[in-house]
């Protein structure tokens, strides 16, 4: 009797769900049962789902957040620059403008980008590459470059200057990836297998150097390491180039002056010798922290932007942010940098479980690039490291960091929905 009655109910709940499920979904009287995987409804003899999402919204919400906070704060950063002789033939709003200007172009590029197929990026990574390292040539060559402050990183385009380096990053990003790929005999045949890419990386930091822009070069030879360790490298092999790279690093600020002298301000930014020169701007950046205590003076309140505190609008955007919205809005951009840089990881990972090696590979490259050049610029701005002019990701003032920033995260996510087709059953 028992049995019977278990056998009754289990035809009942059948006969529900062939017409039903509890969400209300109608099956037609089929076969067909549903099943919910992480919130995701499948047919349990389909491999396509009843409902998927073609992007990752959340990841798009908050880069888009980052940026709409970011062109606030350049606003907000920039406003009173036109009193300063410097620029007083600008405008109040001429940089807000020039930022909106590439924020719009970021957004229909990145579109575009995501469009295209991850087989095609691999396809062509070493002709981008090659195209950035010819950029690099170019913007030294004389009367290409286009000089500010003293350094010759630019290369107008007449709407707008436009940044080798940050190409740079994306060309290395792109080559580093589809070299592990080819190479994947990396763990038997290290060095010849490492040398090419090493090679690769050192003319490109050699032309960084030129500029000179040591920030990039750290930037980049960062990416490439952790290309290489994610690659398959080992442990013992990945801390050896580790170590060379420390001293490349270490000793190219020994042989040059003004690089020590940056160092020495760092380490006492507040002393006679420092505090009206290398240490000027960390100084005023602790003092505009400082002022906006927990909550902040409010926004548009900040004093140092106001000629105080030099490139408040790119490379100390996040102090003028700590100034106006306090240890909270620190905190805020740290939170949303980490999020961020935590989501991208995870895309790489689900890919390269899915045996879509180059995508993985780039995926993880664009996670440590964002999340290591946002830790320099807080780093920076917090005084926790030396000053170096490297811009806070998708947020400070500069074209075309926001336009490779927008592109490297469209190809990410375009990533993530290859990732999605693939999971449920679909074709590319």
């Amino acid at each position: 009797m028992a049995e019977s009655a278990v056998a009754s109910a289990w035809v009942a709940r059948l006969a529900f769900w062939r017409s039903k499920d509890a969400q209300g979904h109608d099956w037609g009287g089929s076969d067909v049962l549903p099943v919910r995987v992480h919130g995701v409804q499948f047919s349990a003899t389909s491999s396509y789902p009843v409902q998927v999402k073609a992007f990752d919204q959340p990841l798009l919400f908050v880069t888009l957040g980052l940026m709409i906070w970011g062109l606030i704060m350049v606003y907000s950063a920039s406003i009173a620059m036109p009193d300063n002789p410097k620029f007083s033939h600008y405008a109040q709003t001429h940089f807000l403008v020039r930022h909106l200007f590439a924020l719009g172009l970021s957004l229909v590029v990145g579109a575009g980008a995501f469009l295209v197929p991850l087989q095609t990026w691999e396809k062509h990574a070493k002709q981008i590459f090659v195209a950035s390292i010819v950029l690099l040539v170019l913007v030294v060559v004389p009367f290409l470059g286009h000089e500010v402050n003293g350094a010759k990183r630019w290369i107008s385009l007449g709407i707008m200057n436009f940044q080798p380096s940050e190409l740079a990053k994306f060309g290395v990003l792109l080559y580093a990836a589809d070299y592990m790929v080819r190479k994947m005999e990396v763990k038997e045949k290290f060095f010849t297998s490492v040398i090419p890419m090493a090679i690769a990386v050192a003319v490109v930091g050699w032309l960084l150097l030129l500029e000179p822009d040591m920030g990039a070069f750290m930037v980049i030879a960062v990416i490439a390491m952790g290309i290489l360790f994610l690659g398959g490298v080992n442990a013992r092999m990945f801390f050896l180039i580790a170590l060379v790279v420390v001293a490349v690093f270490a000793s190219i600020i020994y042989f040059s002056d003004w690089r020590r002298e940056r160092i020495f301000a760092y380490l006492d930014p507040w002393s006679v010798k420092y505090a009206m020169g290398k240490g000027y701007q960390l100084s005023h950046s602790l003092i505009a922290i400082g002022r906006g205590e927990i909550f902040g003076v409010g926004l548009g309140g900040s004093v140092e932007k106001l000629h105080w505190l030099p490139e408040a609008h790119t490379d100390f955007l996040l102090a003028v942010i700590g100034e106006e919205f306090g240890f909270v809005g620190v905190v805020g951009v740290i939170g949303l940098f980490m999020w961020l840089t935590r989501r991208i990881m995870y895309i790489g990972r689900q890919a390269i479980a899915m045996d879509q090696v180059f995508a993985g590979l780039f995926a993880q490259g664009v996670g440590i690039w964002v999340g290591f050049q946002s830790f320099i610029n807080v780093g920076v701005n917090l005084g926790a490291l030396p000053t170096k002019g490297l811009t806070l990701p998708l947020m400070s003032f500069g074209g075309s960091a926001i336009l490779l920033n927008v592109i490297a995260i469209a190809v990410v996510m375009r990533v993530d929905y290859e990732n999605r087709i693939k999971m449920h059953g679909g074709r590319l």
